[in-house]
């Protein structure tokens, strides 16, 4: 994207305040609020119609939740980047979410400008994702999983990736993640790229989850 008024944004919500306020937000900050869906039914019909870059999906929506709206939008030839935005940490919430192929997560409690910088990076493919619901992904992944033996995949990522995959699965964006190692966030969305392309995964979060199972973070 070459600037903020080109990220086009269709918003599922269905408390109307909320709606209005996420609206004015992102129309402050430069970004193209194209459509606004109060359920899960609507919300997957404008995603068709409308084709946004991000839609910005509440899990909570009456006829069809977030979830399942998130399912449908995905079997689109060319679907938008799903960003979850709720109020739920459910473990179950959070997992069937990525299932359905959100690529972001946030809580409705993050600042203003997490939650606009997390579209601007959902847009430009990368995963925003809330360190609380990092942490459950990881904590359920856990619980979940009886494995011990790391698949090739993993094993081909080098020590340095590595590093990066238990950063990202701990909510660190890039910035975040070039700070700590004291790398260029250039460098970091490389090694992200790299990492992505040896799991055989789309989003940081499928990442994670994968890192997670294999028992390295």
């Amino acid at each position: 994207m070459d600037s903020d008024s080109e990220i086009s944004v269709l918003l599922a919500e269905d408390h109307a305040l909320f709606r209005q306020g996420l609206r004015e937000l992102l129309d402050t900050a430069g970004l193209s609020v194209i459509g606004e869906a109060s359920d899960g039914i609507n919300a997957a019909r404008l995603a068709r119609e409308l084709r946004p870059d991000v839609v910005v999906m509440d899990l909570n929506m009456p006829r069809m939740d977030g979830i399942d709206a998130t399912s449908e939008i995905m079997k689109s030839e060319h679907p938008p980047v799903v960003l979850v935005l709720t109020v739920s940490t459910t473990n179950d919430d959070v997992l069937d979410a990525i299932a359905a192929g959100a690529a972001g997560y946030l809580l409705k409690d993050a600042a203003a400008d997490e939650i606009v910088n997390a579209v601007r990076s959902a847009s430009s493919g990368s995963s925003p994702l809330s360190p609380t619901i990092a942490g459950a992904v990881v904590r359920r992944v856990r619980e979940q999983s009886t494995a011990t033996d790391q698949p090739d995949d993993l094993l081909a990522l080098s020590e340095r990736e590595r590093e990066i995959l238990r950063l990202v699965a701990h909510g660190r964006d890039n910035t975040e993640i070039a700070q700590e190692l004291y790398l260029s966030p250039s460098t970091v969305k490389n090694h992200v790229s790299s990492i992505l392309e040896k799991l055989g995964v789309d989003s940081r979060v499928q990442a994670a989850v994968r890192a997670a199972r294999a028992g390295i973070v």
